[in-house]
């Protein structure tokens, strides 16, 4: 193969590969079931190739892009948080997505296993990106709607 051709398939490449973000919209939600990660899992590598720590606040999702961030909210008790998708999964195919042990945590679903969550795209990149009428509480953490001005 020449240099020219192979150029030139180099170029189509890039040119027919999508933008990872065109495939995910700021806002967008799903619901469905969340479950966690079992605690074998922790110190194991993910899709993303870093180590899991079940401390932090990451995430496994089927399609968004890796570095998304997502605000995950428990429908029994609206407990939120905001987590960053760093693998795939979940494997089981009624869940929408798998939390690490501390998200699972602050959102009450570990004596469960299992919980009805929404989940919403706040972010990308590994940074949160808030709407107009939005600020993240100082003391929670968590995404909040402002009420009136401020």
């Amino acid at each position: 193969m020449t240099y020219p051709r192979i150029l030139i398939l180099i170029l189509l490449a890039f040119a027919s590969t999508p933008y990872a973000f065109s495939q995910v919209k700021l806002g967008k939600t799903e619901t469905g079931n969340a479950s966690y990660y079992a605690t074998r899992f922790n110190g194991k590598k993910t899709s993303f190739g870093e180590v899991h720590k079940s401390s932090e606040l990451s995430a496994a999702h089927r399609s968004f892009p890796l570095n998304t961030m997502l605000e995950v909210t428990n429908l029994d008790n609206d407990e939120k948080v905001i987590v960053r998708v760093n693998d795939r999964g979940p494997f089981a195919k009624n869940r929408v997505v798998d939390l690490s042990n501390e998200a699972a945590r602050l959102l009450g679903i570990i004596a469960r296993g299992v919980a009805n969550v929404s989940i919403r795209v706040v972010g990308m990149e590994g940074m949160v990106l808030l709407g107009a009428n939005e600020i993240i509480d100082p003391k929670s953490g968590k995404v909040v709607a402002m009420r009136g001005d401020r």
